[in-house]
């Protein structure tokens, strides 16, 4: 499974950890972010992990920024991409398994141990194929304005 994984500056030490994590759990990723703590533009790497999404060239996203709320904005604005700030792991778990989120933002003051609990949860959780799941995703998916 390919991973892209795209940080600011306040997500570079957590992104670190996170892909020395998932590359010995045997995923590949694919690093679209900042590796300085030189203050940089979140939106940059937002979008470059949104389109990796949305052109299939991976098949998740992960994000991390000062609060993940900025990241998950810019991202959403990419069509096609689901992201979702998630705090827990049971944000991570309804996020993939009721919308079928394609990407999540993480707070890069989360501390590791929690954020790898968060990721796994999120890259394990299946979306389950409930018809009102299915159709509100639909739904967002067919948005345009």
């Amino acid at each position: 499974m390919k991973i892209a994984i795209g940080n600011d500056h306040h997500g570079v030490t957590l992104k670190k950890e996170l892909v020395d994590d998932l590359k010995k759990q045997g995923y590949e990723v694919i690093n679209y972010g900042s590796d300085s703590e030189e203050m940089v533009d979140y939106t940059k790497y937002a979008f470059l992990v949104g389109e990796a999404v949305r052109d299939q060239k991976v098949d998740f996203g992960i994000l991390i920024c000062g609060s993940g709320i900025g990241m998950s904005i810019a991202c959403n604005k990419v069509r096609n991409v689901r992201c979702a700030r998630v705090c827990n792991v049971q944000d991570a778990f309804a996020t993939r398994n009721d919308n079928d989120a394609n990407v999540i933002a993480l707070s890069g003051r989360v501390p590791f141990e929690q954020a790898k609990d968060i990721v796994h949860t999120f890259l394990t959780t299946p979306f389950e194929q409930i018809e009102r799941y299915q159709r509100r995703v639909r739904d967002i998916n067919q948005y345009d304005n």
